[in-house]
């Protein structure tokens, strides 16, 4: 696990420096598309991708809670859960609690964020609260703070707000260049020609890089999770319990979108969800069947 933890934390520090790069590539086409000066162009890519990267690190937990539409959790409506996670931090061996936060929505989901263990957070929907019982909501919490403890969910909430923001500089080009934007002058530099190259290839494979840095990221990282939350709760039979009835409900979970998929226990996206033996090849998610699978062979 501490090696886990290890690698999480060198990835984490790549993985920031490679959207740095990308995001600098793709701004810096932007803006020679609309005809600015390299000098400027490159300072302005500079700029905003170091700035993208900083808000990303140290508040990607504000970020992702804005588009969740989460609110936190009170003594008064949510004593259960409170206690569970309070039970649970002992055996965790956690020394900062995390924040816990509710999303209204029927799907039972939930997902942890932060940028370290001393300022995570540990979200969960209503559905999940109302129709999951005391040891499955256990198995899920245990879950979450598997993720906090071994770092997983700076590595997460990093990718996750990063492929948001490439998503959008992808978005910005496209409606440039319909409504006419675009570069028309001669570029005698063939410098600044290959790195307009090169930009523009990432702004085309953007959609494609960014799911493939959300496959990398969790797959594996739910497998150890799951085991993780075993070794808390010393129970298999309640996550895997859960594993099934979030699997099994209908409901779509209305505050999930493309970047955010990747953090959720379970895919919120049920017509995306493979059920079969095997997850698909983009899928975020391992399949509920091999994940059961493997915590059944835990016994």
């Amino acid at each position: 696990m501490f090696d886990d933890i290890r690698k999480n934390k060198r990835k984490s520090i790549f993985i920031v420096f490679g959207f740095v790069l990308i995001i600098t590539l793709i701004l810096y086409y932007i803006c020679m598309a609309f005809d600015l000066s390299a000098p400027l162009a490159i300072t302005i890519a500079l700029a905003f991708s170091i700035l993208a990267s900083w808000a990303s690190y140290y508040n990607s937990d504000k970020i992702i809670l804005s588009v969740s539409h989460a609110r936190p959790a009170t003594v008064e409506e949510n004593k259960k859960i409170i206690n569970i996670l309070d039970g649970l931090m002992i055996s965790s061996g956690l020394s900062h609690k995390p924040r816990l936060y509710i999303v209204d929505d029927k799907q039972p989901n939930a997902f942890a964020t932060g940028r370290n263990p001393e300022h995570a957070i540990i979200c969960v929907t209503t559905g999940l609260l109302e129709k999951l019982e005391y040891y499955e909501l256990e198995g899920v919490i245990a879950h979450e703070l598997a993720h906090i403890k071994n770092y997983d969910i700076l590595l997460s909430a990093v990718v996750t707000v990063m492929v948001g923001f490439i998503v959008m500089l992808s978005d910005i080009f496209t409606r440039s260049l319909f409504f006419g934007g675009g570069r028309d002058r001669d570029n005698d530099n063939k410098g600044n020609g290959i790195l307009m190259l090169i930009g523009l290839i990432f702004l085309i494979l953007a959609p494609i890089l960014g799911k493939l840095m959300q496959m990398a990221v969790s797959r594996r990282r739910e497998f150890l999770a799951d085991s993780t939350a075993v070794e808390f709760t010393r129970n298999p039979d309640g996550l895997i319990s859960a594993l099934r009835k979030l699997d099994d409900d209908p409901n779509e979970l209305k505050v999930a979108n493309k970047a955010t998929e990747n953090m959720y226990i379970v895919n919120p996206f049920k017509k995306n969800a493979n059920k079969k033996k095997k997850a698909s090849l983009f899928s975020t998610h391992p399949s509920i069947e091999d994940r059961i699978e493997a915590l059944q062979n835990i016994r």
